[in-house]
């Protein structure tokens, strides 16, 4: 029986203007938007709506205005879904919405969690000490042989997100991620490019951040996901709600294995991708995955009108 995969991206997709579409058509999402100002004490929509994209892109306003969107939109989705056989999996933060959204725990909590979660990311690494590299054209192999040879000689780089085939981000100290440019020939890396981040995320040097986020995550109750969701730490599905808070912890200063999540849903019988919040980054991800299965996003009505009709044809 062929699955669909739910899925929610991270960082980085967030725009001005995301999710203003439904909240001015649905009452559910505009309810969503308003549960979220009320928890953080701030109007989230606002930033959301107008930003302007300068304060969109600060970590700990990016994380919950990003959940908050993709939980507006799934919401209207989830009372128009007729499809039982759902997996869930998110790409970073986006892995909060997928828990949030299978019930492991209430959207107010997610929330709240997520604005620390920014908070302790964002502080973890004094500005101008580390940073980070999108690396194009090279196996998995070839970047970790590259992350050790500039450790070796110049100071801490890791891998940190396998994205898809030829798109793996890594990152380390400053220092390292300058040597680690001049580098890139030697180990069949065709182009690294320097992103534009305040911290080196999933890495090492995040640890502080995760102590940090555990002394939260010891506070929430969680509950069984309804559905199968994916951990981007071990690319197994969350058996029960005692694993939730480690995996969650872990997640922050390890490497996110998008890629591996991506085939484990298929292996497991996923056939339709549905992207559900701004942007199209985890759908051009899916597709150079594996082109043989189907990818749509939905960050608009129209495209919510699309699936729909799809779903019901």
């Amino acid at each position: 029986m062929s699955k669909t995969a739910f899925v929610f991206p991270g960082q980085g997709a967030q725009y001005a203007g995301m999710g203003k579409e439904f909240y001015d058509n649905f009452e559910e999402s505009k309810e969503i938007f308003e549960r979220a100002n009320q928890a953080l004490g701030f109007d989230i929509a606002k930033l959301c709506f107008e930003g302007p994209d300068q304060d969109l892109s600060v970590t700990k306003i990016t994380q919950p205005a990003l959940l908050t969107t993709c939980m507006a939109i799934y919401e209207v989705l989830k009372k128009n879904n007729k499809d039982d056989s759902v997996v869930m999996g998110g790409l970073s933060l986006g892995e909060y919405s997928a828990l949030t959204a299978a019930g492991a725990m209430d959207f107010e909590t997610a929330v709240k969690l997520v604005y620390n979660r920014g908070n302790y990311m964002q502080n973890a690494v004094p500005l101008g000490e580390g940073g980070m590299l999108a690396l194009m054209g090279c196996t998995d192999q070839d970047a970790i042989a590259f992350c050790e040879d500039v450790t070796k000689s110049c100071g801490l780089l890791e891998p940190a997100n396998f994205n898809c085939p030829g798109q793996i981000v890594v990152g380390g100290k400053s220092e390292a991620i300058d040597e680690a440019l001049s580098k890139t020939s030697q180990f069949n890396i065709r182009r690294a490019v320097k992103l534009q981040v305040s911290a080196p995320f999933h890495t090492s040097m995040l640890k502080p951040a995760g102590t940090k986020l555990k002394e939260d995550l010891a506070k929430i109750n969680f509950k069984k996901p309804k559905c199968n969701v994916i951990s981007n730490v071990d690319t197994e599905y969350y058996e029960n709600d005692q694993v939730i808070a480690d995996k969650l912890e872990k997640q922050v200063y390890n490497p996110v294995r998008w890629e591996e999540c991506v085939r484990k849903m298929i292996a497991d019988g996923v056939t339709t991708f549905v992207e559900i919040g701004p942007g199209k980054t985890l759908s051009s991800f899916i597709k150079k995955i594996d082109k043989n299965v189907k990818s749509i996003n939905i960050d608009s009505i129209a495209s919510l009108k699309e699936y729909i009709e799809l779903s019901y044809a």
